[in-house]
């Protein structure tokens, strides 16, 4: 009996022991794992910041991307700038640590589940008041608010219901977040890059490149090095001079590695399942373009506010080439068979899309010859369409947007950026159609550079014509060699004066009379066949009221429906369907106002020009 309990435990003991060395080994093991990825030396983590000539290198290599490639035979320039990007990004691509999302949120926080601060500046110190100020001054947003809130605040899951049963491509692509920016606030920067990498699918999100586009803000320097230290897959770069959005933009691309590039404005805030309905129109087809649902965060309060379904906008443009928005038209309604599907829109807005890498190269990328910003929105929507991609908007994806109502940024003062971009747009993709643009600046194109190398990329890729585009994707715009008369309206009685329609943004403000400077903008008027004064897409509206007083016509929306909005010009004199004309006060020049017709008074006579036949154009 003693023996065979002898035997037990002589078997017994190796088995506990063996047990007890493979748990060890195992425990070793994985804190070792856990080492490996949380406690990267001070040293490397800094390789992602250090790369002082990366920008430069990236530069040298553009030249050689916006060639006609030839994939079979490519020049020995071409394979010596993809060497140099193996190189550059062999040297950036340093894994940062994990980070663990699940953290305890206070929900109970400023700005909390989207939701608005408000503050009662009265009861603010007079240092307190200060730095508000200060903040509004310096990003045309409430930065004191938005300092209050959380990097990490809790957003509602605005998605519609029917968002949530999508079944999505089983293989979308990894894609690569690329960020720029410029002296922006801290808050609004690392609120933007937690909200990617708290709601994106980890295996879905490759990289998130931030590009510093040369800010001179003391918090953006070492300050901007250690937050972004503890964050996964992001990494640093800085340009070495101010660059603009679309350089600045083309160095992140060239940097990025994932299939898909998203690039994002610096002041969002990602929602719940963004991501996937960006991708899904890619993984079916390359050759789409997609933008989120674009939500408005309060530029004062912070609040997010969301958008219905039914509610969708699409992108258009006036022929000054500024992006506008327009109600989805029926005819896209009736195409899709869901109301979660994409939705075609000719143009977007610029800030926020996702491109495929590949495609995006074919297309020659941005124009390196177009400077800051201005015009790329609607240069990169043009060609998506002529030559042979789609442009979509993805209505189960919402990503937040601080609207600002000014550029806190200043300009070079020598050239008009905005007008020498739109110029090379034009040049390359609107063909006779860049006449009405030109009409609109007076024909003052201004040094607009070379563009024999974008010509060269349509004619590769045998892009179709505007025609086309305003046929087919754009059928509701308004041709403007529809028209009349065209040019300033300007006064007989008062020789220097015009009418200018005052027009901010989508603020409609009561015409007035203003010294004539023959830029267009908002001295430009069209007289449609449909008896419209247009400016752009407003149009004169006159709703009754008193005689001889000003304020009364004002510019609203064109709606086709003639009423208010139903002119004659006859004789140098513009009458309203109501009887009265339009005449300038006598002695208010900036008083333009309704008052009963008078052939005989040179006040109420304006000159116009009449478009020749030969210029009304159908193309």
């Amino acid at each position: 009996m003693r023996r065979r309990s002898f035997l037990k435990y002589l078997v017994l003991i190796p088995t506990i022991w063996i047990i007890g060395i493979t748990i060890f080994s195992f425990r070793t093991d994985f804190s070792s794992i856990s080492r490996t990825n949380n406690d990267i030396p001070i040293n490397v983590v800094n390789q992602i910041i250090s790369v002082p000539s990366l920008v430069d290198r990236i530069r040298n290599a553009l030249p050689f991307r916006h060639q006609n490639i030839d994939h079979d035979h490519p020049s020995e320039e071409l394979i010596k700038a993809h060497e140099q990007e193996r190189e550059m990004n062999a040297k950036v691509q340093i894994a940062a640590p994990e980070v663990n999302n699940h953290f305890d949120r206070n929900m109970s926080g400023p700005g909390e589940m989207g939701n608005p601060v408000r503050i009662n500046k009265d009861k603010l110190t007079a240092e307190e008041r200060g730095k508000m100020s200060e903040g509004w001054q310096n990003n045309a947003f409430n930065q004191y608010i938005s300092d209050l809130i959380s990097l990490r605040r809790t957003l509602p899951d605005v998605r519609d219901p029917e968002c949530k049963k999508v079944e999505f491509h089983p293989n979308l692509p990894e894609t690569s977040v690329i960020i720029i920016f410029h002296n922006e606030a801290r808050s609004t920067l690392l609120r933007t890059i937690w909200s990617v990498l708290d709601r994106s699918p980890a295996h879905l999100l490759k990289e998130i490149i931030v590009v510093d586009d040369f800010s001179n803000k003391e918090h953006l320097k070492k300050m901007l090095e250690d937050d972004i230290k503890p964050m996964q897959k992001v990494r640093l770069l800085r340009t070495k001079k101010r660059e603009g959005l679309i350089r600045a933009r083309l160095t992140g691309a060239y940097d990025a590695t994932g299939k898909v590039l998203i690039f994002l404005d610096s002041h969002c805030e990602c929602a719940e399942g963004w991501l996937e309905p960006l991708l899904d129109p890619i993984a079916r087809n390359p050759k789409a373009s997609v933008v989120p649902l674009i939500e408005i965060i309060d530029d004062g309060t912070f609040e997010f506010k969301a958008t219905p379904i039914e509610s969708i906008q699409v992108g258009g443009f006036d022929w000054n080439l500024i992006f506008n928005w327009h109600v989805t038209p029926e005819r896209e309604m009736k195409r899709r068979k869901n109301r979660t599907d994409p939705i075609r829109t000719p143009t977007m807005a610029g800030g926020l899309f996702a491109i495929d890498r590949d495609w995006f190269e074919e297309l020659g990328m941005y124009d390196p010859g177009m400077d800051i910003w201005g015009g790329e929105n609607l240069e990169l929507s043009f060609k998506l369409w002529q030559c042979g991609g789609e442009l979509l908007c993805a209505p189960c994806s919402h990503v937040g947007h601080v609207f600002r109502r000014r550029s806190p940024y200043s300009w070079p003062k020598d050239i008009n950026v905005v007008r020498k971009n739109s110029v090379r747009l034009a040049e390359v993709w609107l063909d006779d159609y860049k006449s009405y643009y030109y009409e609109r600046i007076n024909y003052q194109l201004g040094d607009y550079g070379d563009v024999s190398d974008r010509l060269k990329i349509r004619e590769r890729l045998q892009c179709k014509p505007f025609k086309w585009f305003l046929d087919n994707i754009f059928p509701e715009q308004f041709i403007p060699g529809e028209s009349l008369y065209y040019g300033e309206l300007r006064n007989l009685g008062k020789i220097n004066v015009c009418i200018d329609s005052q027009t901010v943004g989508h603020i409609d403000r009561p015409i007035i009379g203003y010294p004539c400077h023959g830029q267009g903008g908002n001295q430009y008027f069209l007289f449609s066949k449909n008896n419209e004064i247009r400016h752009e897409e407003k149009c004169l509206d006159y709703a009754g009221g008193n005689l001889h007083v000003p304020n009364t016509i004002v510019t609203l929306s064109c709606h086709s429906m003639k009423g208010n909005q139903m002119w004659f010009y006859e004789n140098n004199m513009i009458r309203h369907m109501s009887g009265y004309c339009i005449g300038l006060s006598e002695t208010n020049h900036r008083a333009i106002q309704m008052t009963t017709c008078d052939a005989s008074n040179p006040y109420q006579k304006w000159s116009w020009k009449k478009r020749l036949d030969k210029s009304a154009h159908t193309y």
